[in-house]
């Protein structure tokens, strides 16, 4: 009785808290099963409070939705059994002619048939749910992923350098990879030298480089040449290609481990 004042006291979200300290549950906020159970008392008591009942009414009403949840999980009552024991219930508390149980009639009829329209709705239309509740047991899911990083190996390996394939030469040659020492001291050379020395060298290139050249000399290198880029192309490829399959074959080794 007193806790059913306590709880008229109390608003929506009060109620739903002391009516969860009233039936110690303790993991509402992780354990699924509590907070459906709390959810069938509170909704039940804020019915009954729309019912204006009095309070042994609702102490009487309150017990029968406790009993209701007690038969089906520690007597495994079916649904036909549970609508049984309910008309015999309220039988007992409902209106009756009887002087003998005219204690024990706290509701007339009106409440006693809204009474059983809401445990239609409420309790005997989910009837296999709270039976899933009690008796199934469910698998523990554990969320979560495992990734796998690969990190870029120093240059002593057949890795690019970070981010240098995404640099422009220009970038590149100023600042990661400047000239070599000598390419600056021959640019010194040519600045001593003077305008005469760069005029010569104009002249110079003025001149044909392939004077005194057959056709014949000329395809000749241009097979060699073009033969040593192909090789070197044919060796870059087979290179690449052999650190793919190591790579391929090294996740497929990570994926067989897994």
């Amino acid at each position: 009785m007193d806790q059913i004042t306590d709880l008229l006291k109390e608003n929506v979200d009060g109620i739903q808290e002391k009516m969860g300290t009233f039936l110690n549950f303790r993991h509402l906020q992780t354990c699924l099963k509590e907070g459906i159970l709390l959810d069938y008392y509170v909704s039940g008591f804020l019915w009954a409070k729309g019912m204006e009942f009095s309070i042994t009414q609702y102490s009487k009403f309150m017990t029968l939705l406790d009993m209701l949840l007690h038969n089906l999980r520690t007597l495994h009552m079916s649904l036909e059994d549970s609508i049984k024991w309910l008309g015999e219930v309220m039988a007992e508390i409902g209106p009756i002619q009887s002087q003998k149980n005219e204690e024990q009639n706290v509701f007339n009829i009106e409440q006693a048939n809204a009474i059983i329209d809401y445990l239609k709705i409420s309790l005997f239309q989910h009837y296999r749910l709270y039976e899933f509740l009690f008796f199934s047991t469910r698998e523990e899911i554990v969320i979560g992923t495992e990734q796998v990083i690969e990190v870029v190996k120093t240059s002593v390996h057949p890795f690019p350098e970070p981010l240098v394939e995404g640099i422009s030469f220009d970038i590149h040659s100023t600042f990661i990879e400047p000239p070599s020492t000598s390419d600056m001291e021959m640019k010194g050379l040519d600045q001593e030298q003077g305008p005469e020395h760069s005029q010569s060298e104009s002249d110079t290139s003025d001149m044909d480089p392939l004077v005194g050249f057959t056709i014949e000399d000329v395809k000749s290198v241009l097979a060699q040449v073009t033969e040593d880029i192909l090789k070197g192309i044919q060796t870059e490829i087979n290179e690449k290609l052999q650190i793919q399959e190591e790579a391929f074959n090294t996740r497929i080794e990570k994926l067989k481990k897994a």
